[in-house]
């Protein structure tokens, strides 16, 4: 969708600035989406938030493959040509006049879509805490396995489609399969209810652990956004490849998260204070899987191949060590310090999830892509390496401080033991006494 996007809107009038724009709107219509929407999950319903979600993005993701103006090739193509006056004009975005028509209808497409997908993704992070509270995050990393292989299996078959039929019916084919499932899920998911809670965003993001949390998932999504937008053109440039090539290498980032998550998923829902360890440790992993990406200028190391393909594989195992036990750690620390065990927290927990990750999804791309535009690639993802370092240390600096604090509270809680005690063995003597008397 984004390389059609971007050459279709230049030719409609946009500038680069305004495609920039279209590509930024999505990013920030999604991190609203996703923070209203978790407020209000139980007044909204979890179970038709998502199914909503899912129907809007189907809708979307059609009218875009009914936007594109290429003709479709083979059987397609006779279903789309009139015989009197040629190739039919394609319908929605393609037939929009030029200029700010087209250009408004861009930015309304790509919000809707960024709210459907909010709605779907904050709903289902959602029940899957509420439905399976003691092992959230295997479930989660058992889902990111098929976020993994859509990210292996898409690409290659999606331009497979495209070669043979034309660029529309990929995402007819997706916008479909997205569309079956809100029958599926409207007859599998439960209905929960629950009752609203007063608590706010802003009373979660006065806790520091949980500020460091969201940080760490912001240099995550960033890292990802930023690769997403650059890696391929390096890699082409860098080494002369091909495009289907440069498909091949980004297996090297899919696969191992693919793997790791439900693996990090089942050990940190079994030894749950492990989780800060994990995401610690991630983030030095993904602080070195950037700065050898490249590699980093000051490490004066030769670009190879072999390395690039091992650094992306080092920072697709990094994410599933530190993204998978983040959304568990957020919830258990809001149970910990008084939020209401409920479908309201856990809404406000992935709606925050939601908004973070996509503010790094927005950061990335831009930020990244201006640090190769007047620098080089190798910089850039040494900076990305050095905000996953940063993110690490603060934890490392919470987790010092921290327990020194979580020790004083339990030898005073020790000390206090002995006291009680002394008092209710001596309540109890008095008792006794006045009951003999």
């Amino acid at each position: 969708m984004d390389g059609w996007l971007d050459v279709q809107a230049v030719k409609k009038g946009a500038n680069q600035t305004i495609v920039g724009l279209i590509f930024g709107c999505y990013a920030i219509s999604n991190l609203l989406g996703a923070l209203i929407l978790g407020k209000y999950i139980v007044q909204i319903g979890a179970k038709f938030m998502l199914i909503a979600g899912l129907f809007v993005s189907s809708g979307c993701t059609i009218m875009f493959g009914h936007s594109t103006g290429r003709q479709a090739g083979g059987l397609f193509s006779s279903l789309c040509t009139d015989s009197e006056n040629g190739p039919k004009r394609r319908r929605l975005l393609d037939r929009a006049p030029a200029g700010p028509i087209f250009i408004s209808l861009c930015f309304i497409v790509r919000s809707i879509d960024a709210v459907g997908f909010a709605a779907a993704m904050t709903s289902t992070f959602a029940m899957t805490a509420k439905i399976f509270p003691n092992n959230v995050a295997t479930v989660l990393g058992g889902l990111e396995i098929f976020t993994g292989l859509g990210l292996i299996v898409g690409p290659p078959v999606g331009g497979w489609f495209y070669q043979s039929f034309g660029y529309e019916v990929p995402f007819l084919l997706l916008g479909c399969l997205l569309l079956i499932m809100v029958p599926f899920n409207m007859y599998v998911l439960p209905s929960i209810e629950a009752d609203p809670s007063k608590d706010s965003f802003f009373r979660l993001l006065t806790h520091g652990k949980i500020l460091l949390i969201c940080y760490v998932i912001f240099t995550l999504s960033a890292g990802l956004g930023f690769l997403d937008a650059t890696l391929s053109l390096f890699a082409i440039d860098r080494f002369d490849l091909s495009n289907g090539f440069v498909g091949l290498i980004m297996l090297g980032l899919s696969l191992p998260y693919c793997l790791a998550s439900p693996l990090m998923g089942y050990f940190t829902d079994k030894y749950p204070s492990t989780r800060m360890s994990f995401m610690i440790f991630g983030g030095v992993a993904a602080t070195t899987g950037f700065c050898l990406l490249g590699p980093a200028p000051f490490l004066h190391i030769p670009s190879r191949l072999w390395l690039l393909v091992l650094m992306l594989s080092l920072i697709g195992f990094s994410l599933g060590m530190t993204a998978i036990p983040t959304f568990p750690e957020i919830i258990t620390y809001a149970y910990e310090n008084g939020f209401e065990e409920g479908l309201s927290t856990l809404g406000m927990v992935s709606g925050l999830f939601g908004a973070v990750w996509s503010t790094g999804m927005f950061y990335g791309p831009i930020v990244g892509g201006l640090i190769v535009q007047h620098l080089s690639f190798e910089w850039a993802a040494a900076v990305q390496g050095g905000l996953a370092f940063l993110g690490a240390f603060l934890l490392v600096l919470y987790s010092l401080f921290k327990r020194p604090a979580q020790q004083r509270v339990r030898e005073e809680t020790d000390e206090r033991k002995p006291l009680l005690n002394a008092a209710m063995t001596t309540d109890a003597q008095r008792d006794n006494v006045e009951d003999i008397i």
